[in-house]
């Protein structure tokens, strides 16, 4: 089905002998812009009163204007210029999302100045600050921000250093007030910004670090801006009418910090930052944001989306003004379960007459990051869909499984001061190994999309030999439990069934009992060696941030837990089938 909403995707497709497959999205993108400063200019001089940037100031509501944007982004850039930062010398942000933090990074892309939002769990969730420390030294920043110098006192004396630090309240001793940045004279910037090159660093962004430091992957202006025009070619909605988008997720992050903060000022539209969070009680801010502001293009991952399909069921108002002028929903960041699909796209249909596409997608920090896109209506969740324009998906069998690999003009080129794994990353054809393994929807048809089929580096051999999916295996897993798990990691590697480890659902005491009768539903199900789950160890403590069990964003590291959890495992294969409950 056509849908003018949208693209209309044709495709090459070669087979090679061996089974590896390339299908490569015809055309080119149309160029918008050569870098999103620039295009920010573009809104300016033909819409400088439209809104660029809100955030909460109260009851009210604290906006930024295209005009003023483009004057503060030349005005900063001029101030970042006269301390000496430069391309060699970033800003390094330790804040979450605000219009402070957007001006800053944005003056930086204007000036020539990279800068680094990191995540705040590296700041704020952790005990050792090991990750920080080894993202301030790699980086060597001249300048770090931090947007409230007591909230993040802590991680600024674990930096150390000589640095200039810049803060927008509660200021630490000898930090500099956020406005002191701007100069009245933007002459320097100017001249920077005009001589900006494709293949100059806009900023940097830092992989999760689950198997050690973060790394660092380089940004480009020409990656960002041409990641943009892929954007806007796939949502054709955008030019027809610019996105209204209410957004909490980290701007450390690639999918908001690069997808969608870009995606909303390359295309004219509002940006309301929302301090709110899918989880209990920070929800309510989501809520109140969403009373007051209609979104056309919205995104949360499946825990925030089941929270606000409770909310709008109980708040018919609410429903209607959020689904009122929705031109599409997204999810991401984990699987979503079909009740909540099924009760979402019901509920859009029920308000609207009409359908609203829900759908996700597939990239990474290393492609911009969009790549792979579904705008066909599904019946289910979890097709990712096909090759953004211009991209090339490579599929080379692996173990049973097909891997994927990618070529694309917004690739970045590599890692800060990493050659070996910048070096790694591509295959002998220049190919970015995603690590993904993905399976189609319809082998005959790869038009229809592709299902994610799990981490390459995760899949496992029993010691039957019988090859392991641990991704799918999992996410069945933690769906079947219902909400009482936040994980679980598959272990069996050598051995000859499999079992798991089991971190219950944040908050939850579920009855051990109960547990185990769901553990025994689950085995039930097994169609073999590799899918069967017949024992299993509850754990007692949450994933470690520091030793890299968990991610910053939430998510889990099978074999940092299994190295780290050694009695754990051992109580998980002594004795006899069934669930254990670690220290009892």
């Amino acid at each position: 089905m056509e849908n003018a909403s949208f693209w209309s995707p044709e495709f090459d497709i070669v087979r090679r002998s061996d089974g590896t497959t390339f299908m490569t999205h015809k055309g080119t993108a149309p160029r918008l812009a050569d870098t999103i400063a620039a295009r920010i200019g573009y809104w300016a001089d033909r819409a400088p009163d439209r809104i660029a940037l809100a955030e909460r100031d109260g009851a009210g509501w604290r906006r930024v204007s295209y005009g003023a944007l483009w004057q503060q982004m030349r005005r900063i850039g001029a101030g970042l210029l006269a301390r000496g930062l430069g391309q060699g010398r970033p800003v390094l942000i330790l804040s979450e999302n605000s219009i402070d933090h957007a001006l800053l990074a944005l003056a930086g892309q204007y000036a020539g100045v990279p800068t680094a939002a990191v995540s705040t769990a590296f700041s704020l969730v952790s005990q050792t600050h090991d990750k920080l420390s080894g993202v301030a030294g790699l980086l060597q920043p001249g300048l770090i921000y931090a947007g409230d110098g007591a909230r993040y006192a802590r991680a600024l004396a674990a930096i150390g250093g000589d640095v200039i630090v810049v803060t927008s309240c509660n200021p630490t001793d000898g930090a500099q007030p956020f406005e002191a940045l701007a100069q009245e004279d933007t002459s320097a910037a100017d001249t920077a910004f005009a001589g900006l090159r494709g293949d100059m660093v806009a900023k940097y962004l830092f992989t999760s670090g689950s198997t050690g430091s973060p790394k660092a992957v380089i940004n480009t202006h020409d990656m960002i801006a041409r990641n943009q025009d892929m954007v806007a070619d796939c949502f054709r909605f955008l030019a027809r009418r610019p996105p209204v988008v209410v957004d909490w997720a980290p701007w450390s992050h690639t999918a908001s910090g690069n997808k969608v903060f870009h995606m909303v000022l390359y295309n004219g539209g509002t940006f309301h930052i929302d301090a709110g969070k899918p989880a209990p009680g920070a929800i309510d801010e989501t809520l109140r944001n969403l009373r007051e502001v209609a979104p056309t293009w919205y995104f949360n991952v499946p825990a925030g989306w089941e929270m606000l399909l409770a909310a709008f069921r109980a708040d018919r108002a609410l429903a209607e003004r959020f689904f009122g002028n929705l031109d599409m929903m997204m999810y991401a960041g984990a699987g979503m379960a079909q009740h909540l699909w099924d009760g979402l796209t019901g509920l859009a249909r029920e308000v609207t007459g009409h359908e609203v596409l829900l759908t996700t997608a597939l990239g990474a920090t290393e492609t911009g990051p969009f790549a792979l896109m579904c705008t066909t209506p599904q019946k289910s969740p979890g097709n990712i869909g096909v090759p953004a324009k211009g991209v090339t998906l490579k599929l080379v069998p692996n173990e049973g499984k097909l891997e994927a690999r990618l070529k694309s003009p917004s690739i970045t080129p590599g890692y800060l001061g990493a050659p070996e794994a910048s070096a790694a990353m591509l295959d002998d054809e220049g190919f970015y190994c995603l690590g993904d393994a993905l399976r189609p929807a319809d082998p005959g048809d790869l038009s229809k999309g592709f299902f994610f089929d799990g981490r390459v580096a995760e899949n496992f051999k029993l010691g039957t030999g019988t090859w392991v999916a641990v991704g799918a295996l999992r996410a069945r897993l933690v769906d079947h439990f219902g909400g009482l798990l936040r994980d679980a990691v598959i272990v069996g590697e050598g051995r000859d069934e499999l079992g798991a480890l089991l971190f219950p659902a944040d908050g939850a005491d579920p009855d051990a009992a109960a547990l185990s009768a769901m553990l025994d539903d689950f085995a039930a199900t097994a169609t073999g060696s590799s899918t069967r789950i017949a024992r299993a160890v509850l754990l007692r403590d949450p994933p470690d941030l520091d030793r890299g069990e968990v991610t910053d964003k939430g998510s889990i590291n099978q074999r940092a837990v299994i190295r780290h959890r050694p009695e754990a495992v051992e109580l998980l294969y002594s004795g006899a089938r069934g669930l254990k409950v670690e220290g009892r």
